[in-house]
């Protein structure tokens, strides 16, 4: 997905944040995806960018941005999993594969999600996905380690720095989005994460300044 989108998207006009339950989709880039000739992906990613527009419109998708190096999310108005997948479907580049599509419920718990008018900066800002290891060896550390996890958020929370952080549900994990600059040591300290009750995965996401309620 590229930076385009946001740009199409946060054009719009400017909406107050609302306050229900949203879905969270992720854009995974396909680590082998089917070669098409360029006039044909331009057509096909000029019809995803009109959907992008036309579902923002229609006040169903609340954000989207890309991530560095391929992919990105989506955030959508609606708690209703089958829902959004009928809005997914009328993607052309959805329709044609072109990512792997993951949906989650999801519950901000700090921050919420809003619209962003002009003008607007882009910005870039820190994406970390936890995932919970549900295995054997981990299934008597979940509770400890979701406790020291949330711990550990406060902590990071007190140095002003966190954007948004949510839930994806009670076992799916959660994310965490954070400005300036920050190490992957730093996310690896988690107490969690070094128990193995979590993993960790840290990328850049591209997106309109606000989208997350933030000042």
């Amino acid at each position: 997905m590229e930076k385009r989108i946001v740009v199409i998207l946060f054009c719009l006009a400017s909406l107050s944040s609302y306050s229900q339950e949203f879905t969270f989709v992720f854009l995974h880039k396909k680590s082998n995806p089917t070669e098409l000739p360029k006039e044909q992906l331009d057509k096909i990613m000029e019809g995803h960018m009109a959907n992008i527009t036309r579902l923002a419109k229609e006040k169903k998708l609340a954000a989207a941005g890309p991530f560095e190096g391929g992919g990105g999310i989506f955030i959508f108005r609606s708690k209703s999993k089958k829902e959004v997948e009928d809005w997914l479907n009328t993607d052309p580049g959805i329709q044609a594969k072109r990512w792997d599509v993951e949906i989650q419920s999801y519950s901000p718990r700090v921050g919420s999600v809003c619209s962003v008018g002009e003008p607007y900066e882009m910005v870039l800002y820190n994406f970390v996905r936890y995932t919970l290891n549900t295995s054997k060896d981990t299934y008597g550390m979940i509770a400890e380690g979701m406790k020291d996890h949330q711990q550990y958020i406060k902590e990071l929370s007190a140095a002003g720095n966190i954007i948004t952080e949510a839930s994806f549900g009670d076992d799916e994990g959660s994310i965490l989005i954070m400005k300036g600059e920050i190490s992957k040591e730093l996310i690896e300290k988690d107490p969690a994460v070094q128990k193995q009750v979590m993993t960790a995965e840290l990328k850049k996401l591209y997106i309109a300044k606000g989208s997350f309620c933030e000042k």
